[in-house]
């Protein structure tokens, strides 16, 4: 039975604040939950095993933007340049008026046009992708930072926080599950008859803004831009018509097929939620890590399995001390 509407409430559970993970997983433990909901642990070469030759493994193959910058104490998030040169920004605007000035690192002035979320700032001079990379850092979750008690990333962060093949700039947020596998993991799968298809979607601000409404239909989702290659959906189609099963590795890469599978479009931008209660028409396998309470990406999963399973199996993990989060380690998700 599944309830038909979601309620932000059901997607709470609690942790111990010392398993959210810190630096990346190493090695990773992998929690996989089989068709009858059982979980046992395994490593990520006995997941490789796993995955029969004729499957497909679908990643996504965005790279993570340094947007994040520091005016002092100020912790600046820049989203976006409009054609105007005016830039959507979020930070902590509160104490600030419209017509206010902050001094940013490299001597510019960022002076606040329109207060909101996102906020409307104009910087002259305007910023280059040379300034980012000199003084930005890369958005890792604000949890992380609690977790460590710094502000600021540490230099390690730089290759932490990226997948081993990003490549399309352009997100907010790394699609994490994939920071589990290297290049020579992928070769692995591909000696044995893994097709490894990759696409992109550049994971947004739905990723940041927490969900505020009870009921998770009236939360609008931000949305994200998605490019699928049309070789890449036809090996899809190809595949499942062969009756072969289709990993996707994280909650981004399974909302791109989602959306595609019910759009009929390659390329777009994608608000989907799926919930309990969603159809999942292309994915077989959801290869994910641990996600936060009342999330959308918690919702998914749930949609997936069911909300009754995932926090049965979170609370297993939890249990046997997995690290949790953006770091954390692995589950894998049979249907």
């Amino acid at each position: 039975m599944y309830n038909e509407h979601m309620k932000l409430s059901d997607l709470k559970f609690d942790y111990p604040e010392e398993l959210i993970a810190t630096s990346p997983s190493r090695p990773t433990r992998v929690m996989i939950v089989d068709q009858q909901g059982q979980p046992q642990e395994i490593n990520i070469s006995q997941l490789i095993d796993l995955i029969p030759a004729g499957d497909v493994l679908v990643l996504n193959d965005t790279k993570v933007l340094k947007r994040r910058v520091f005016a002092g104490d100020l912790e600046i998030l820049f989203l976006e340049e409009l054609p105007s040169g005016q830039q959507k920004v979020l930070f902590p605007s509160k104490k600030y008026k419209v017509g206010d000035e902050i001094v940013l690192p490299n001597g510019a002035k960022m002076k606040l046009l329109e207060k909101g979320l996102p906020q409307l700032v104009e910087v002259t001079p305007r910023l280059t992708e040379s300034d980012f990379d000199k003084f930005g850092e890369l958005p890792l979750p604000p949890y992380i930072q609690k977790a460590r008690d710094a502000r600021h990333n540490v230099e390690a962060d730089e290759s932490w926080y990226q997948t081993a093949w990003a490549q399309n700039p352009g997100s907010f947020a790394a699609p994490t599950a994939s920071l589990h596998f290297t290049d020579s993991d992928l070769k692995k799968l591909e000696a044995k008859g893994v097709k490894v298809l990759k696409i992109t979607l550049h994971v947004g601000l739905g990723t940041f803004l927490p969900v505020k409404t009870e009921n998770l239909d009236d939360h609008k989702m931000h949305a994200e831009v998605y490019d699928v290659p049309e070789k890449v959906w036809n090996d899809i189609q190809q595949a499942k018509a062969n009756h072969h099963k289709v990993w996707a590795l994280g909650t981004t890469v399974t909302r791109t097929l989602e959306t595609v599978a019910r759009t009929k479009t390659l390329s777009g931008s994608s608000e989907i939620l799926l919930q309990e209660g969603s159809e999942f028409l292309v994915v077989d396998r959801l290869m994910t890590n641990f996600h936060q309470p009342e999330s959308t990406l918690l919702a998914l999963v749930s949609g997936f399995s069911s909300l009754e399973n995932v926090k049965r199996n979170y609370s297993w993990a939890i249990e046997r001390k997995f690290k949790l989060f953006s770091y954390g380690d692995f589950s894998v998700w049979l249907r």
